[in-house]
C-alpha cells in the first residue's frame, strides 16, 4: 500500500499555509450580535452574546432538579408506583 503524500502544488490548491482565505460578509443583511441580559424565574441574572437584548427564561442551571441535585419523581396519580410495581425483578405484576 502506497502512503499517501501531498505534493506543493495540492496544499497550494487546498489552502495557503498562513490558512484558508476569509470571504467579506455582505454588510446590512447579518443581524446586530450584543451583549444580552438573561434572566430566570429563580433570580438567576448573567451576561452573554445574541441578537436579541434580553432573553426571560423558566429555568436554568441552578435551579434545574438535574443540576442541583434535589431531583424527584412526580408521581401522577400512581403511575411512578405502579410502574415500579410492574417492572420490578422478582415483583408481582398488577393487573
Amino acid at each position: 500500500m502506497r502512503p499517501c503524500v501531498l505534493s506543493f502544488e495540492a496544499i497550494s490548491f487546498i489552502g495557503s499555509p498562513s490558512g484558508p482565505k476569509r470571504s467579506k460578509v455582505k454588510s446590512g443583511i447579518h443581524p446586530e450580535y450584543a451583549t444580552a441580559t438573561v434572566k430566570c424565574a429563580c433570580g438567576a441574572t448573567w451576561q452573554t452574546r445574541s441578537t436579541v437584548g434580553e432573553l426571560h427564561l423558566d429555568i436554568c442551571s441552578q435551579c434545574h432538579p438535574f443540576y442541583t441535585g434535589k431531583q424527584k419523581l412526580v408521581d401522577t396519580a400512581g403511575r411512578v408506583e405502579r410502574f415500579r410495581q410492574k417492572y420490578a425483578v422478582g415483583g408481582k405484576k398488577t393487573t
